[in-house]
């Protein structure tokens, strides 16, 4: 399989410019010629193209992360296959990646460092209470929008279900990020996407990653066997309590760490509320009683079955009601406090994005049990999050007026405002494109720029009038204009411009023609009178050079009777085309005199 630009995939993808390559597939931009719009196109390595079973597996896990819609997870538009290679169709995001943040900026103040991994978290949190396990979790997988809003990419080659996606005898991910259970090569949950985190936080906190070395093979022993050096000592200024956070996620038990994403939030929002302190209570032994019961056996019967009542006591309200929480009220609460809420209580929560144009994003649309219901400790709590209003393609409203592409907007769900420059190819007043463009998936709500066509624009003409023809033609093709030389003849030095169309100063299209009328040098009448032609000679003569002729009667030489003696203008005179020269011929004496015409 050979791809380069312009290469059309599966006969709808336009390859465009390779965005990179990672040990299983590459990324290229691709123009979506069914839809117009761009999408960043995943194809599977040859490598593993030519493995049935692992295409099958590509396939299948392709098919699940398509399923995974969150504002935080990049959208999969489609999955197919093409010349024995499959492929995925994805939302491409215009931004950096959390890697090239950090190896631009270096380490990040803790709060953005915290929120930004939140996002990714809360990402992962939806994936996994649907079955998806990332296993390549890394800030290379995780971009940065225009808007600071993180998502995550490469859920196309995750783990779905019970599917498994390892090859014998190597390890999928890079090996920086991976947990201690992948190094050794051994199944993989959702703790190892939050070990996989952890290490991205130590990174943004740090600017460092925790193992590092020159064989893949010595970092990933590094993750089994060595223990990171706290984040503080790297930078001081970091939270202890977020410190602990960081260190409790890189635990090389799974069960030591946090067991879901929403319990490593919680964590990081009572980390960012306040440091995390231990308290020790000291426990003072009893008073001893020994001499007390010496003093009276009966009073040790006593107390035995006084501590015999009251752990029966003890023992029947347990069993009826101990350990039961009342659930508190979640709804239209911030979801980001809702775990520590429960979490204090000593519930779990499981939350389910839903998608709501109403209920503004990340707040707590319903819960289930409700309010004020008696539960045990640890019951979960079912909590539905909007996840705001969705989003959805930008409509291409290309062409149309701004009117009309202004409702076409609010009716997806938009917001709109205006831009406007000149256009040479779309009239003035219609929509020559929108930001972000036709086709890319945005959130509703949010305001699409609309560039509108102020028509082309115009150039003043410049007034060329007895200017040589030369520099004349030299003017205009500056400002964008074209010439046609038209002549005439003048008494003007040959080559002056007489005249222009358009006129000076009127506005015009650019490329549009000026017609300039250039001076020509006028003619020389020629000779009719030496030799006496007759007088259709000298006329034809006069006539051929493209003047009118006159005759007049001269008295003269009888033999030269009807012959041309005389001529005005004289020979050699400039005189413009179409004017009059009179000739004199010497009449014949015996002609009958021309009746005069009587009134």
């Amino acid at each position: 399989m050979h791809v380069a630009p312009d290469t059309i995939v599966d006969g709808r993808y336009r390859v465009l410019k390779r965005l990179g390559a990672g040990g299983m597939a590459e990324v290229w931009c691709a123009q979506d010629e069914v839809l117009g719009r761009r999408v960043a196109l995943k194809l599977l390595g040859s490598r593993f193209a030519e493995d049935p079973e692992f295409q099958e597996r590509f396939r299948r896990e392709a098919q699940a992360a398509a399923s995974l819609t969150h504002p935080n997870i990049v959208g999969i538009f489609d999955r197919s296959e093409w010349d024995g290679t499959p492929y995925i169709a994805m939302e491409l995001v215009d931004g950096q990646t959390l890697k090239e943040v950090v190896q631009q900026r270096g380490p990040l103040p803790p709060h953005i460092a915290v929120g930004l991994t939140e996002q990714l978290l809360r990402a992962l949190g939806y994936a996994h209470r649907r079955g998806i396990v990332h296993r390549d979790v890394k800030p290379q997988n995780v971009i940065l929008d225009p808007e600071g809003q993180a998502k995550v990419a490469d859920f196309g080659i995750a783990r779905a279900g019970n599917s498994e996606m390892t090859q014998t005898g190597s390890i999928v991910g890079t090996v920086q990020y991976l947990s201690p259970e992948q190094a050794n090569g051994m199944p993989v949950d959702r703790r190892s996407d939050l070990y996989s985190t952890g290490i991205v936080l130590y990174e943004l906190l740090t600017g460092r990653v925790p193992f590092d070395g020159e064989a893949p093979v010595s970092v990933a022993l590094k993750h089994v066997n060595e223990l990171p050096v706290p984040p503080g000592q790297l930078r001081p200024g970091i939270p202890p309590a977020l410190e602990a956070v960081v260190m409790r996620a890189l635990e090389k038990d799974p069960n030591r760490r946090f067991q879901s994403a929403e319990e490593f939030v919680a964590a990081l929002e009572q980390a960012r509320r306040a440091p995390t302190r231990q308290v020790v209570v000291d426990h003072v032994p009893p008073a001893p009683v020994e001499e007390e019961l010496e003093r009276s056996r009966g009073w040790l019967w006593a107390l035995g079955a006084l501590v015999l009542i009251a752990a029966l006591a003890v023992g029947a309200y347990l069993l009826l009601a101990g350990n039961r929480v009342t659930v508190p009220n979640l709804v239209g609460r911030d979801a980001e406090e809702v775990a520590d809420i429960l979490q204090r209580r000593g519930l779990e929560p499981d939350f389910e994005d839903v998608v709501d144009d109403d209920v503004p994003r990340n707040e707590v649309i319903s819960q289930n049990p409700e309010a004020g219901d008696e539960v045990r400790e640890g019951t979960v709590v079912e909590v539905r999050v909007s996840a705001g209003p969705g989003t959805t393609a930008v409509p291409d409203v290309a062409g149309q007026s701004q009117a009309d592409a202004q409702q076409t907007l609010r009716d997806a769900g938009f917001k709109t405002k205006v831009e406007r420059e000149y256009s040479d190819g779309v009239a003035e007043g219609d929509v020559i494109s929108t930001s972000p463009p036709a086709g890319r998936q945005a959130t509703k709500g949010r305001t699409i720029t609309l560039t509108v066509s102020r028509g082309q624009q115009l150039v003043i003409v410049p007034g060329v009038v007895g200017n040589t023809a030369e520099g004349a033609n030299t003017v205009l093709q500056g400002v964008g204009l074209g010439t046609d030389v038209e002549e005439r003849e003048s008494s003007e030095p040959p080559g002056t411009v007489l005249e222009q169309n358009p006129a000076a100063n009127e506005n015009v299209p650019p490329g549009t023609t000026v017609t300039l009328v250039v001076a020509k040098e006028r003619p020389q009448i020629p000779d009719v009178t030496t030799g006496n032609p007759t007088i259709e000679e000298a006329t034809q003569t006069l006539e051929d050079a493209g003047y009118r002729v006159k005759t007049t009667e001269r008295p003269g030489d009888p033999t030269l009777v009807g012959r041309v003696i005389g001529q005005s203008p004289e020979a050699g005179t400039r005189r413009s085309t179409g004017g009059t020269v009179t000739i004199a011929i010497v009449p014949d004496p015996n002609a009958a005199p021309t009746a005069t015409p009587t009134p």
